[in-house]
């Protein structure tokens, strides 16, 4: 017992000596991690991230089910809802855009104007490292030369 007192004494009077210092060598380690936060953030502030992919956009089409900035940041959220109506409510009811009309489908709507998986959705999946589960149900595409 008094052994177990005199541990807790000694830890006690360490604590009480370092109480002032929240942070040993702190000239040191505070540059150190601005420089580590600077290199590991270059590419991004200096513009040098990597070319941003340039997907082959289709002939012939003028729109699409909607707008090109929710289409390039959003359309996995379009391509859920189409799946739940389609598949889980049985709503097969096509868009009609202008004097277009589309499927609620992949490979009936949207490859119907992208042709190419490769040249269309692999640039920006490839880019953004994405994998999408789009591939494991529906059948690719054929790719043409």
């Amino acid at each position: 017992m008094v052994k177990k007192r005199e541990n807790q004494d000694f830890v006690l009077s360490l604590l009480q000596e370092r109480k002032g210092d929240a942070m040993y060598d702190g000239g040191k380690i505070i540059p150190g991690l601005v420089i580590f936060v600077g290199l590991m953030t270059y590419p991004i502030w200096s513009g040098n991230a990597g070319t941003t992919p340039k997907p082959v956009k289709p002939t012939g089409h003028e729109k699409c089910v909607k707008h090109k900035e929710f289409m390039r940041t959003s359309h996995m959220v379009l391509l859920n809802e189409w799946r739940d109506e389609v598949v889980r409510d049985g709503n097969r009811e096509q868009i009609h855009i202008g004097d277009k009309v589309y499927d609620k489908s992949l490979q009936n709507g949207c490859m119907h104007c992208h042709t190419s998986k490769k040249k269309f959705c692999d640039e920006c999946h490839n880019y953004t490292a994405v994998k999408p589960y789009c591939w494991e149900c529906h059948i690719q595409p054929k790719e043409t030369i």
